[in-house]
């Protein structure tokens, strides 16, 4: 896997606690909390993003695409937390309350089972091959 500079690094981080942050306020209704998420969103996935493995392991190249789907999850969680203010989407009640109104938390919880699942498998396997050099 291609390492992060230390700026990247940083970066990396500062938008996984934003992610955080912004979540947890949102849970308190405080107005500014999807602008603070998707910044942290967006920076985290940028980020992971560049962490590009050139290797032939399949399981590598798997769970490599696996996070890419939890970084897409998580930032369409940051749509539906602006969705969440207010109809946007100029749907009926009914119909916005039933797809649209807070089912960002579920989003959220199945990017971040993910994305636990296929960090934790993907050092195990570059542990693998880190011993096979």
């Amino acid at each position: 896997m291609k390492k992060l500079n230390k700026v990247q690094s940083i970066v990396y981080m500062i938008g996984g606690l934003l992610m955080v942050a912004g979540a947890g306020a949102s849970v308190f209704g405080w107005a500014g909390a999807p602008y603070i998420y998707a910044i942290g969103a967006v920076a985290f996935t940028s980020m992971q993003l560049m962490q590009t493995y050139e290797g032939n392991n399949l399981t590598i190249r798997r769970l490599r695409r696996i996070l890419v789907v939890s970084d897409i999850l998580f930032l369409l969680t940051a749509v539906l937390m602006f969705a969440a203010r207010g109809n946007i989407f100029g749907l009926s009640q009914i119909v916005y309350v039933q797809y649209v109104y807070n089912k960002w938390i579920g989003m959220l919880l199945l990017a971040a089972i993910i994305q636990i699942y296929a960090i934790h498998r993907l050092d195990y396997e570059l542990g693998k091959e880190a011993k096979k050099r």
